[in-house]
Protein backbone atom coordinates (compact mmCIF):
# COMPACT_ATOMS: atom_id res chain seq x y z
CA UNK A 1 0.00 0.00 0.00
CA UNK A 2 2.74 2.35 -0.18
CA UNK A 3 1.86 6.05 -1.40
CA UNK A 4 -1.45 5.33 -0.50
CA UNK A 5 -3.02 8.89 0.31
CA UNK A 6 -5.43 8.89 3.04
CA UNK A 7 -6.51 12.62 2.14
CA UNK A 8 -5.41 15.43 0.51
CA UNK A 9 -4.73 17.72 3.16
CA UNK A 10 -3.32 14.97 5.32
CA UNK A 11 0.23 13.63 6.41
CA UNK A 12 -0.99 10.29 8.50
CA UNK A 13 0.80 7.33 6.59
CA UNK A 14 -1.46 4.64 5.41
CA UNK A 15 -2.39 1.31 7.74
CA UNK A 16 -0.64 -1.82 6.91
CA UNK A 17 -2.07 -3.64 9.86
CA UNK A 18 0.63 -5.68 10.10
CA UNK A 19 2.53 -4.75 12.47
CA UNK A 20 -0.65 -4.19 15.59
CA UNK A 21 -2.72 -6.77 14.23
CA UNK A 22 -4.05 -9.42 17.04
CA UNK A 23 -2.69 -7.02 19.63
CA UNK A 24 -3.96 -4.90 21.96
CA UNK A 25 -3.65 -1.04 21.03
CA UNK A 26 -3.36 2.19 23.32
CA UNK A 27 -4.43 4.82 21.97
CA UNK A 28 -6.04 8.33 22.48
CA UNK A 29 -9.59 8.38 23.03
CA UNK A 30 -12.30 11.25 24.21
CA UNK A 31 -14.18 9.41 26.79
CA UNK A 32 -17.28 11.14 28.63
CA UNK A 33 -17.72 10.13 32.13
CA UNK A 34 -21.13 11.19 33.29
CA UNK A 35 -23.97 13.27 31.39
CA UNK A 36 -23.07 16.56 30.50
CA UNK A 37 -19.11 16.19 31.67
CA UNK A 38 -16.34 17.59 29.24
CA UNK A 39 -15.05 15.39 27.17
CA UNK A 40 -11.56 13.62 28.33
CA UNK A 41 -9.08 12.89 26.53
CA UNK A 42 -7.83 9.14 28.13
CA UNK A 43 -5.65 6.74 27.25
CA UNK A 44 -7.63 3.82 26.46
CA UNK A 45 -6.71 -0.15 25.50
CA UNK A 46 -8.50 -1.23 22.29
CA UNK A 47 -8.39 -4.98 22.28
CA UNK A 48 -8.44 -7.12 18.94
CA UNK A 49 -11.68 -7.19 16.65
CA UNK A 50 -13.53 -10.83 17.37
CA UNK A 51 -14.96 -12.82 14.51
CA UNK A 52 -16.55 -11.05 11.87
CA UNK A 53 -15.00 -7.54 13.06
CA UNK A 54 -12.97 -4.68 12.37
CA UNK A 55 -11.05 -2.98 14.39
CA UNK A 56 -10.75 0.71 12.70
CA UNK A 57 -7.67 3.73 12.37
CA UNK A 58 -10.52 6.86 12.54
CA UNK A 59 -9.06 9.80 10.63
CA UNK A 60 -11.82 11.97 10.32
CA UNK A 61 -14.96 12.29 12.96
CA UNK A 62 -17.66 15.15 13.27
CA UNK A 63 -20.15 15.41 16.42
CA UNK A 64 -24.04 14.74 15.22
CA UNK A 65 -26.79 16.03 17.28
CA UNK A 66 -27.62 12.47 18.48
CA UNK A 67 -24.12 12.69 20.09
CA UNK A 68 -24.90 15.62 21.92
CA UNK A 69 -28.46 13.88 22.92
CA UNK A 70 -26.45 10.90 24.21
CA UNK A 71 -23.56 13.34 25.96
CA UNK A 72 -26.73 14.67 27.84
CA UNK A 73 -27.92 11.47 28.78
CA UNK A 74 -31.52 12.89 27.85
CA UNK A 75 -33.12 9.35 28.29
CA UNK A 76 -32.80 6.55 29.89
CA UNK A 77 -31.19 4.16 27.74
CA UNK A 78 -28.11 6.77 26.63
CA UNK A 79 -27.07 6.94 30.60
CA UNK A 80 -24.24 4.69 30.37
CA UNK A 81 -20.62 5.86 31.46
CA UNK A 82 -17.99 6.05 31.10
CA UNK A 83 -18.29 5.98 27.26
CA UNK A 84 -16.91 6.56 24.01
CA UNK A 85 -19.31 8.50 21.58
CA UNK A 86 -19.42 9.32 17.85
CA UNK A 87 -20.61 7.77 14.81
CA UNK A 88 -19.82 10.02 11.67
CA UNK A 89 -16.40 9.39 10.83
CA UNK A 90 -14.41 7.65 8.02
CA UNK A 91 -10.65 6.26 8.63
CA UNK A 92 -8.68 3.29 7.28
CA UNK A 93 -9.38 -0.35 8.63
CA UNK A 94 -5.92 -1.74 10.43
CA UNK A 95 -7.03 -5.42 10.82
CA UNK A 96 -9.85 -7.58 10.65
CA UNK A 97 -11.01 -11.42 11.50
CA UNK A 98 -12.84 -13.63 9.79
CA UNK A 99 -14.09 -10.58 7.43
CA UNK A 100 -14.51 -11.16 3.43
CA UNK A 101 -13.83 -7.62 1.26
CA UNK A 102 -12.39 -5.64 3.99
CA UNK A 103 -8.90 -5.40 4.02
CA UNK A 104 -5.79 -3.67 5.77
CA UNK A 105 -5.34 0.00 4.41
CA UNK A 106 -9.09 -0.26 3.05
CA UNK A 107 -10.69 3.43 2.81
CA UNK A 108 -14.08 3.10 5.02
CA UNK A 109 -17.00 4.41 6.61
CA UNK A 110 -18.53 3.31 9.62
CA UNK A 111 -22.34 3.36 9.68
CA UNK A 112 -24.78 3.15 13.21
CA UNK A 113 -27.15 1.33 10.90
CA UNK A 114 -25.48 -2.32 9.46
CA UNK A 115 -26.38 -4.48 6.87
CA UNK A 116 -25.45 -8.01 7.32
CA UNK A 117 -26.78 -8.66 3.83
CA UNK A 118 -28.17 -12.35 4.63
CA UNK A 119 -31.33 -12.09 6.84
CA UNK A 120 -34.86 -11.80 5.38
CA UNK A 121 -34.76 -7.65 5.99
CA UNK A 122 -31.35 -7.20 4.05
CA UNK A 123 -32.85 -9.77 1.26
CA UNK A 124 -35.64 -7.58 1.43
CA UNK A 125 -36.50 -4.73 -0.93
CA UNK A 126 -39.27 -2.81 1.39
CA UNK A 127 -36.80 -2.31 4.53
CA UNK A 128 -32.79 -1.35 6.07
CA UNK A 129 -33.94 -2.59 9.02
CA UNK A 130 -31.29 -5.72 9.43
CA UNK A 131 -32.37 -8.16 11.97
CA UNK A 132 -29.05 -8.59 13.41
CA UNK A 133 -26.93 -5.01 12.64
CA UNK A 134 -29.85 -2.79 12.75
CA UNK A 135 -29.29 0.60 14.75
CA UNK A 136 -29.52 0.01 18.71
CA UNK A 137 -29.29 2.93 20.53
CA UNK A 138 -29.40 0.62 24.20
CA UNK A 139 -26.58 -1.82 22.66
CA UNK A 140 -23.32 -0.33 24.49
CA UNK A 141 -21.29 -3.89 24.14
CA UNK A 142 -20.32 -5.83 21.07
CA UNK A 143 -22.77 -8.49 19.78
CA UNK A 144 -20.04 -11.25 19.46
CA UNK A 145 -19.47 -11.77 23.63
CA UNK A 146 -21.89 -8.92 24.97
CA UNK A 147 -18.41 -7.67 25.93
CA UNK A 148 -16.75 -4.08 25.42
CA UNK A 149 -13.35 -3.47 23.41
CA UNK A 150 -12.50 -0.55 25.15
CA UNK A 151 -10.48 -0.57 28.46
CA UNK A 152 -9.41 2.53 30.63
CA UNK A 153 -6.35 1.87 32.65
CA UNK A 154 -5.70 4.25 35.45
CA UNK A 155 -2.31 5.98 36.13
CA UNK A 156 -1.10 3.03 38.71
CA UNK A 157 -2.09 0.38 36.17
CA UNK A 158 -3.83 -1.56 37.98
CA UNK A 159 -7.15 -0.25 37.39
CA UNK A 160 -8.64 -1.30 34.71
CA UNK A 161 -12.09 -0.28 33.94
CA UNK A 162 -14.54 -0.48 30.57
CA UNK A 163 -15.49 1.92 28.68
CA UNK A 164 -18.72 0.99 26.74
CA UNK A 165 -19.92 1.38 22.91
CA UNK A 166 -22.38 3.90 21.14
CA UNK A 167 -24.29 3.43 18.12
CA UNK A 168 -22.38 0.73 17.10
CA UNK A 169 -19.29 2.97 15.79
CA UNK A 170 -17.49 4.99 19.19
CA UNK A 171 -15.45 7.34 16.44
CA UNK A 172 -14.46 9.51 19.11
CA UNK A 173 -11.42 7.07 19.48
CA UNK A 174 -8.16 7.49 17.09
CA UNK A 175 -8.97 3.22 16.83
CA UNK A 176 -12.34 1.64 17.02
CA UNK A 177 -13.93 -1.63 16.73
CA UNK A 178 -17.20 -2.22 15.18
CA UNK A 179 -19.41 -5.28 13.85
CA UNK A 180 -17.58 -5.74 9.78
CA UNK A 181 -22.11 -5.06 8.81
CA UNK A 182 -21.30 -1.63 9.84
CA UNK A 183 -18.39 -1.29 7.85
CA UNK A 184 -19.20 0.39 3.77
CA UNK A 185 -15.86 0.38 1.95
CA UNK A 186 -15.36 3.49 -0.40
CA UNK A 187 -13.24 4.05 -3.60
CA UNK A 188 -9.03 4.37 -3.09
CA UNK A 189 -9.71 8.01 -4.57
CA UNK A 190 -12.24 9.37 -1.86
CA UNK A 191 -11.58 12.26 -0.05
CA UNK A 192 -11.96 10.79 3.56
CA UNK A 193 -12.70 14.14 4.69
CA UNK A 194 -15.91 14.44 2.60
CA UNK A 195 -16.75 10.63 3.15
CA UNK A 196 -16.87 10.85 6.64
CA UNK A 197 -20.52 13.20 5.72
CA UNK A 198 -22.15 9.58 4.35
CA UNK A 199 -21.60 8.22 7.31
CA UNK A 200 -24.69 9.96 9.29
CA UNK A 201 -25.92 13.38 8.07
CA UNK A 202 -25.92 13.69 4.15
CA UNK A 203 -27.17 10.12 3.88
CA UNK A 204 -29.85 10.71 6.01
CA UNK A 205 -31.54 13.81 4.94
CA UNK A 206 -31.08 13.20 1.10
CA UNK A 207 -32.30 9.71 1.56
CA UNK A 208 -35.89 10.57 3.09
CA UNK A 209 -35.85 13.00 0.17
CA UNK A 210 -34.85 10.07 -2.64
CA UNK A 211 -35.91 7.04 -1.16
CA UNK A 212 -38.36 7.29 1.74
CA UNK A 213 -40.46 10.20 0.03
CA UNK A 214 -39.74 9.28 -3.18
CA UNK A 215 -40.19 13.36 -4.07
CA UNK A 216 -40.79 14.38 -7.33
CA UNK A 217 -40.26 17.02 -9.85
CA UNK A 218 -42.46 20.11 -9.07
CA UNK A 219 -43.04 19.40 -5.26
CA UNK A 220 -43.59 21.25 -2.35
CA UNK A 221 -41.87 20.40 1.07
CA UNK A 222 -41.45 21.97 4.12
CA UNK A 223 -38.40 21.18 6.76
CA UNK A 224 -38.49 21.33 10.36
CA UNK A 225 -35.33 21.82 12.00
CA UNK A 226 -32.52 23.38 9.06
CA UNK A 227 -29.46 21.55 11.05
CA UNK A 228 -27.32 18.97 8.83
CA UNK A 229 -30.19 16.83 8.31
CA UNK A 230 -32.61 18.99 7.65
CA UNK A 231 -30.22 21.20 4.93
CA UNK A 232 -29.59 17.22 3.51
CA UNK A 233 -33.11 17.12 2.75
CA UNK A 234 -33.26 20.18 0.97
CA UNK A 235 -30.11 19.18 -0.53
CA UNK A 236 -31.81 15.84 -1.69
CA UNK A 237 -35.15 18.07 -2.80
CA UNK A 238 -33.24 20.88 -5.17
CA UNK A 239 -31.51 18.06 -6.59
CA UNK A 240 -34.94 16.28 -7.67
CA UNK A 241 -36.40 19.03 -9.11
CA UNK A 242 -38.95 20.33 -6.35
CA UNK A 243 -40.88 23.90 -6.77
CA UNK A 244 -40.78 25.25 -3.43
CA UNK A 245 -38.83 24.15 -0.29
CA UNK A 246 -40.09 25.91 3.13
CA UNK A 247 -37.12 26.00 6.15
CA UNK A 248 -38.82 26.30 9.72
CA UNK A 249 -35.76 26.97 12.63
CA UNK A 250 -35.76 29.42 15.47
CA UNK A 251 -32.59 30.64 14.34
CA UNK A 252 -32.62 32.94 11.72
CA UNK A 253 -28.94 32.93 11.26
CA UNK A 254 -29.42 29.08 9.26
CA UNK A 255 -31.09 31.10 6.51
CA UNK A 256 -28.18 31.71 4.79
CA UNK A 257 -26.95 28.90 4.68
CA UNK A 258 -30.31 27.69 3.88
CA UNK A 259 -30.67 29.20 0.55
CA UNK A 260 -27.62 27.85 -0.38
CA UNK A 261 -28.77 24.45 -0.18
CA UNK A 262 -31.94 25.53 -2.33
CA UNK A 263 -34.36 26.50 0.26
CA UNK A 264 -37.23 29.15 -1.32
CA UNK A 265 -38.98 30.00 1.87
CA UNK A 266 -37.73 30.42 5.21
CA UNK A 267 -40.11 31.02 8.54
CA UNK A 268 -38.69 31.70 11.65
CA UNK A 269 -41.13 30.30 14.10
CA UNK A 270 -40.72 32.92 16.85
CA UNK A 271 -42.68 35.38 14.35
CA UNK A 272 -45.58 33.37 13.86
CA UNK A 273 -48.88 34.55 14.94
CA UNK A 274 -51.17 31.83 14.59
CA UNK A 275 -50.24 27.91 14.26
CA UNK A 276 -47.46 27.18 11.97
CA UNK A 277 -49.19 24.69 9.88
CA UNK A 278 -52.00 27.61 9.38
CA UNK A 279 -49.01 29.67 7.95
CA UNK A 280 -47.67 26.79 5.90
CA UNK A 281 -51.10 25.96 4.99
CA UNK A 282 -51.72 30.21 3.44
CA UNK A 283 -48.36 29.93 2.04
CA UNK A 284 -49.00 27.23 -0.17
CA UNK A 285 -52.57 27.20 -0.88
CA UNK A 286 -53.73 24.39 1.42
CA UNK A 287 -50.63 22.84 2.31
CA UNK A 288 -47.50 21.19 0.90
CA UNK A 289 -46.83 18.04 -0.30
CA UNK A 290 -43.91 16.66 1.71
CA UNK A 291 -42.90 17.83 5.34
CA UNK A 292 -40.09 16.30 7.16
CA UNK A 293 -39.52 16.87 11.06
CA UNK A 294 -36.11 17.15 11.59
CA UNK A 295 -35.93 18.29 15.51
CA UNK A 296 -37.37 15.57 17.88
CA UNK A 297 -39.96 17.95 19.01
CA UNK A 298 -43.70 16.73 19.12
CA UNK A 299 -45.26 20.18 18.81
CA UNK A 300 -42.76 20.34 15.53
CA UNK A 301 -44.01 16.79 14.68
CA UNK A 302 -47.51 17.89 14.82
CA UNK A 303 -47.23 20.95 12.98
CA UNK A 304 -45.02 19.25 10.64
CA UNK A 305 -48.07 16.62 9.96
CA UNK A 306 -50.91 19.53 9.46
CA UNK A 307 -48.87 21.85 7.24
CA UNK A 308 -49.46 18.55 4.59
CA UNK A 309 -52.24 18.87 2.17
CA UNK A 310 -55.17 16.98 2.48
CA UNK A 311 -55.39 13.77 0.73
CA UNK A 312 -52.02 12.93 -0.38
CA UNK A 313 -49.62 14.57 1.87
CA UNK A 314 -46.96 12.77 4.10
CA UNK A 315 -44.49 13.57 6.37
CA UNK A 316 -41.64 11.73 7.18
CA UNK A 317 -40.04 11.60 10.81
CA UNK A 318 -36.33 12.14 11.59
CA UNK A 319 -35.78 13.60 14.11
CA UNK A 320 -34.70 11.23 17.28
CA UNK A 321 -37.30 11.88 20.00
CA UNK A 322 -36.00 11.05 23.57
CA UNK A 323 -39.42 11.75 25.14
CA UNK A 324 -41.35 9.05 26.47
CA UNK A 325 -44.43 10.93 25.40
CA UNK A 326 -46.74 9.14 22.41
CA UNK A 327 -47.30 11.12 19.14
CA UNK A 328 -50.01 14.15 19.74
CA UNK A 329 -52.33 12.80 16.55
CA UNK A 330 -55.79 12.11 16.71
CA UNK A 331 -56.03 9.00 14.63
CA UNK A 332 -59.15 10.74 12.63
CA UNK A 333 -56.72 13.16 11.35
CA UNK A 334 -54.37 10.27 9.49
CA UNK A 335 -57.32 10.33 7.26
CA UNK A 336 -56.05 11.92 3.88
CA UNK A 337 -52.45 12.14 5.33
CA UNK A 338 -49.66 9.75 6.17
CA UNK A 339 -46.25 9.73 8.43
CA UNK A 340 -43.56 7.48 8.42
CA UNK A 341 -40.33 7.30 9.66
CA UNK A 342 -36.98 6.62 8.35
CA UNK A 343 -33.46 5.60 9.75
CA UNK A 344 -30.47 6.27 7.75
CA UNK A 345 -32.54 7.76 5.22
CA UNK A 346 -33.54 4.08 4.18
CA UNK A 347 -30.23 3.36 2.49
CA UNK A 348 -28.89 -0.32 3.05
CA UNK A 349 -25.43 0.82 4.14
CA UNK A 350 -23.40 -1.77 2.36
CA UNK A 351 -24.96 -2.76 -0.97
CA UNK A 352 -26.56 1.11 -1.30
CA UNK A 353 -24.54 3.56 -0.65
CA UNK A 354 -21.49 2.74 -2.62
CA UNK A 355 -23.33 3.78 -5.53
CA UNK A 356 -24.20 7.43 -4.10
CA UNK A 357 -20.60 7.33 -3.84
CA UNK A 358 -19.49 6.41 -6.60
CA UNK A 359 -22.05 8.90 -8.43
CA UNK A 360 -21.02 11.86 -6.11
CA UNK A 361 -17.42 11.21 -6.77
CA UNK A 362 -18.32 10.93 -10.77
CA UNK A 363 -19.95 14.09 -10.35
CA UNK A 364 -23.20 12.49 -11.60
CA UNK A 365 -25.07 13.64 -7.84
CA UNK A 366 -23.35 16.98 -7.34
CA UNK A 367 -24.50 16.92 -3.56
CA UNK A 368 -22.67 19.91 -1.86
CA UNK A 369 -21.07 18.32 0.83
CA UNK A 370 -18.97 21.26 1.25
CA UNK A 371 -21.29 22.99 2.24
CA UNK A 372 -21.95 20.91 5.13
CA UNK A 373 -17.99 21.76 6.66
CA UNK A 374 -18.53 24.82 8.60
CA UNK A 375 -15.63 24.11 11.12
CA UNK A 376 -12.31 22.27 10.84
CA UNK A 377 -10.49 21.39 14.55
CA UNK A 378 -8.04 18.90 15.78
CA UNK A 379 -9.18 15.88 17.51
CA UNK A 380 -7.86 17.25 21.08
CA UNK A 381 -10.80 20.19 20.92
CA UNK A 382 -13.60 18.04 20.62
CA UNK A 383 -15.29 20.30 23.52
CA UNK A 384 -14.64 23.37 21.67
CA UNK A 385 -16.42 21.38 18.45
CA UNK A 386 -19.49 20.36 20.93
CA UNK A 387 -19.88 23.62 22.12
CA UNK A 388 -20.01 25.38 18.64
CA UNK A 389 -22.47 22.77 17.74
CA UNK A 390 -24.62 23.46 21.32
CA UNK A 391 -24.72 27.39 20.47
CA UNK A 392 -25.94 26.73 16.75
CA UNK A 393 -23.05 27.88 15.32
CA UNK A 394 -21.82 24.73 13.10
CA UNK A 395 -23.22 22.00 11.10
CA UNK A 396 -20.30 19.70 10.51
CA UNK A 397 -17.01 20.83 12.53
CA UNK A 398 -14.50 17.85 11.45
CA UNK A 399 -11.96 16.73 13.74
CA UNK A 400 -8.46 15.59 12.50
CA UNK A 401 -6.61 12.74 14.31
Amino acid sequence: MAGFDICPDSNHPPENGHATAGKVITCKAAVVWGPEEPFKMEDVEVEPPRPMEVRLRILITSICHTDLSAWKGENECQRVFPRILGHEAAGVVESGEGVEGLGPGDRVVPVFNGECGDCRACRSEKTNWCAGYAVDPMRSVMRADGRVRFYWVGPDGTHRRPVYHFLNTSTFAEYTVVDAACVVKTPPAAPLNRMCLFSCGVSTGVGAAWKTADLKPGSSLVIFGLGTVGLAVAEGARLRGADRIIGVDINPDKFAKGKEMGITDFINLNDCTKPLHEVIRDLTKGGVDYSFECTGNRDALREAFLSTHQGWGLTVLLGVHSSPKFLPLHPMELFGRKIVATVFGDFKPKSQLPDLINKYLKGEEKLNLDGFITHELPFSEINQALHLLQEGKTLRCLLHL
